[in-house]
Order: C-alpha cells, then structure tokens, then sequence
C-alpha cells in the first residue's frame, strides 16, 4: 500500500512540475535554440530530460550521493533523488549516468575575452569574441565575470549574444574597463588621472551595463575611495589585483573582493610606500612561514570585513616548471602561437625553484584562509604566460584545488556556490538542486576517485540545453591567438 502511494506521489509531483514549468513561457524561450549553428553543437535538447544512475556533487560542499536520477523539464530540475525514489515516467529522452558523475556548472570568477601576448616592451590583450566564449562553456562553464576588460563594449555584446542564442558561451558578468593610473606598457587600459575619472568611468560604464568593477596595481586610495563608493551607490561590487594599495588597507576602504589569492599581497613589505606598487612582492612572501601569524592576522582582517578571496591558481602555474600547457589546451592556439610559448617554456622551464615553493605556499594559504572561515572563489585568469586557455584551465581548476588541500565536493562548491552567493544568483543556479535551472556538467568518470578524471567533460548542460563538450572545443581548435 504504501509503495502504491508512493508510486502516486511521484507522479503527481512530476506532472506538476511540468506544468508548472511548461507554464512559464519566459523559461520555456530561454530553453529552446533554434539557430542552426548552435544546433550542430547541442548533444541533447528536450523539453523533459532525466539522467539516471549518475553521481552527483551539487555544489554544498556536502558528501557526493551515487546512482542519483535527475529530472529536468524546460530546462529546470524538477526532481532529483535515489533512483528508489525518483521514478522515470516513460517516453522520456533519457541519458545513461552509470560510471559518471555530475556537478553543477562552474560559475568561474576571474576570466577574460582576451588572450595576452608580450611584444617587447608591450603587453597586448588581444580581444577571441570567436574562440573564447566557446572554449569556456566547453570546459564547463556556464556563468564567468570578466574580472577587467580591454573592450567593454564587446563583453557588453557577447554577453546580449549569448542570451538571445546568437552564440555560444556562458551567462558573462561584464566587470567594466580596468581602473588605474599611468605605469603599465598596456595600451589597451585608458589610465585614469584622478578619483573623480574613476567614479565618471564607474557611471558611464555602469550606465552602459556593466555589472562589475576591477581597481588595478597603480591605483591611490583615494582612486579606491571613489570607485568603491560609486559602486556601491548602485549596489555593484568592487574586486582589485592591487599593489600600490595593501589588501588591509583595501579592506578597510570596503572592497568586496581581491584577486589572485594572497599572490598580490603588498602587505608584509617592511618599507613600503603609500600609493606605490614595489618590485619585491615575491620576496616578501616568500620571507613569511607557510604559518606566519602575520598572514594569519591578515586573513582574520579580512574575513571579519567580509572580503571574498578569489583563487587563480592556473595562471601562476606555468611558471613552476610543470607541464608547457596545464590542463591541456595546445590544440586550441594558433600553430604560431604555440610555437612562441613552446619556445619560451624552453627557456624558463626549472629555472625558478624560489617561484615554485611560493606556489605551494599559496595553495596552502587558501586552504588555511577557508578553514578559519573565508570565502574562496575560483577563476582561471587566461593571461600570464599565454599559456592558460579558457575552459581547459577552468576544469583544470579543480585539480588544483584538490591539490591544494581541498576535498572535491569542497573544490565544487569553491566553483559553484561560493561564486553563484557572491553574484547573488545562488537561488537560481550553483547547486543541484530541485527549482533551479539546469546549468550542470556531465564527467565521464568519477573524480572523486581519480581526480584526472574531471577533464572528462562531455554534455555541459546551460538552462537544460546539452552541449558537446568535445564538438565546442574542435570548433575552436587553431583559433586562439588570433580570434
């Protein structure tokens, strides 16, 4: 009797679900893509899917749950659960999870449109409208904020693309032009020359759409003052990748978010001048034990000012000696690009052993920054040595962080939940969960047990629709570095 009744539930609440869902017409738009070329690389479109017997990390942090059946009608999970107790109604397309395992779709948190290249005595952020969007939702991507753009009026673009169905990609979080004074051989940032041009360039850029600031390393604390104050007027948040200004005095100006972990640190400088970015960083850190109560104190600064770290531990990578490109991705540049970064990972491979020991010291700082109770987000910064390419990198984010110490439900939550509260669009997406919209990635394999496993991307799933991960990364072989 009771099976019976149990049987009757679940139905019921399935075929109110879809009407519920098949009701709302605005999701119903977002779910269906009718442009042809995006068609040729979707692996799945229904407007009632279920995956079943599939793993799944949702996003809490929380301990993964096996042979797990998923629902998903116009492109919102409806039900999720054992496969006990979520029944399949019949004449359902239907995917097979046996052996894989799902998380939900990455929310990354400091990537580009553009890839960098150094040309003596320059360094130009060369803007990939075609290969980038496409390579990051390849990797599992589904959600990323541009953390400083050289053209914003092309991320504004991208982003209205990939919402009406034009193009492939992820939902962009536009952060508007870098704000900073004169110093850097970039021609592409227009330096600001006073506070009062940074809170114009908040507004008119703000004004435009932008929904994200980024303060840059030559910045005065009165150029923060102003931008963070502009900002926050209109409820949008404030990241740096600082030096001129310490991460304790950005804190106590208000800033909501600082890049590049502890990497950017001026802090433990001795003789540091104010508003001035020196050329001993690295030194300084390298100085401070792996358990300095400096750092310790900084941490606890920052987390009682409620300051959100971000981790880019992809981009600092290259130069610690590893493999040319971490996570893979040579396929994707250009075969004179390539080239290029072959050559000088030639030059500088092993040479660094200082730089090394620095990287792992910084992956320890993070762990020890979230278990005294900070936030950590995560992002794969595709600049550096050109040798981080966008969704590789992403997915490739994951081992890292599970190097550093992290669990992989912890290391998901890191790249899903963490990011999704900080753009305040957790209760629609960042976890798997009934209710939100189906932004998930499907990994042949279980990374849980072999954590080279999470490169296995193969459907990535953004508002229901189901990718093919292998087919989005063929499209752009060969592109990067050009556009």
């Amino acid at each position: 009797m009771m099976n019976h009744l149990t049987t009757i539930k679940n139905r019921c609440l399935v075929l109110l679900v879809a009407f519920y869902f098949a009701s709302n017409n605005d999701v119903h738009a977002q779910k269906t893509v009718n442009n042809p070329v995006l068609s040729s690389l979707i692996d799945v479109q229904a407007d009632t899917l279920a995956i079943t017997n599939v793993k799944v990390v949702d996003g809490t942090g929380k301990p993964a749950k096996a042979d797990q059946n998923i629902i998903i009608i116009n492109g919102r999970i409806a039900k999720l659960g054992n496969t006990s107790s979520v029944k399949i109604p019949k004449k359902v397309k239907t995917i097979n999870g046996q052996g894989k395992t799902v998380i939900p779709g990455m929310i990354m948190m400091h990537e580009h449109l553009f890839y960098g290249k150094a040309v003596s005595p320059y360094y130009l952020a060369l803007q990939m409208p075609v290969s980038f969007p496409q390579l990051y939702l390849a990797g599992g991507v589904t959600t990323m904020r541009t953390a400083g753009s050289v053209e914003p009026q092309t991320d504004l673009t991208l982003k209205k693309w990939v919402k009406t169905g034009k193009i492939a990609g992820p939902d962009i979080d536009v952060t508007g032009p870098y704000i900073e004074r004169e110093g850097l051989m970039v021609p592409e940032i227009l330096a600001i020359e006073s506070p009062l041009t940074a809170e114009k360039m908040v507004n008119y850029w703000a004004d435009m759409g932008c929904t994200s600031f980024k303060v840059y390393m030559n910045i005065t604390k009165e150029d923060l003052a102003a931008t963070i104050a502009t900002a926050h007027k209109r409820n949008i948040k404030v990241t740096g990748h600082l030096c001129s200004v310490t991460y304790r005095e950005a804190a106590e100006l208000g800033i909501d978010n600082l890049e590049h972990g502890f990497f950017a640190s001026t802090d433990f400088i001795g003789d540091k001048k104010e508003n001035k970015c020196p050329g001993n960083v690295n030194a300084s850190l390298t100085r401070l034990a792996v358990n300095s109560e400096e750092m310790k104190e900084l941490m606890q600064f920052l987390i009682d000012k409620k300051v959100t770290i971000t981790s880019t531990l992809p981009v600092f990578e290259p130069y610690t000696g590893r493999e040319v490109i971490p996570g893979g991705g040579a396929a994707a540049l250009a075969a004179p690009v390539l080239e290029t970064v072959k050559k000088r990972y030639d030059m500088m491979a092993g040479k660094d052993v200082e730089y090394t020991e620095l990287f792992k010291k910084q992956m320890a700082w993070e762990k020890q920054f979230v278990t005294m109770g900070g936030k950590l987000i995560a992002g794969s910064d595709p600049t550096g040595a050109g040798r981080v390419i966008p969704g590789y990198a992403n997915r490739h984010s994951l081992e890292l962080l599970t190097e550093a110490g992290f669990s992989f439900p912890e290391a998901v939550k890191i790249t899903s939940l963490n990011a999704a509260e900080y753009l305040g669009i957790e209760k629609r997406t960042g976890t798997i969960e009934a209710g939100k919209e189906a932004d998930l990635v499907l990994i042949n394999g279980d990374p849980e047990k072999n954590i080279k496993e999470v490169l296995n991307t193969e459907i990535v799933f953004k508002k229901g629709v189901g990718y093919d991960s292998k087919k989005l990364f063929e499209q752009a072989a060969g592109k990067v570095g050009m556009h």
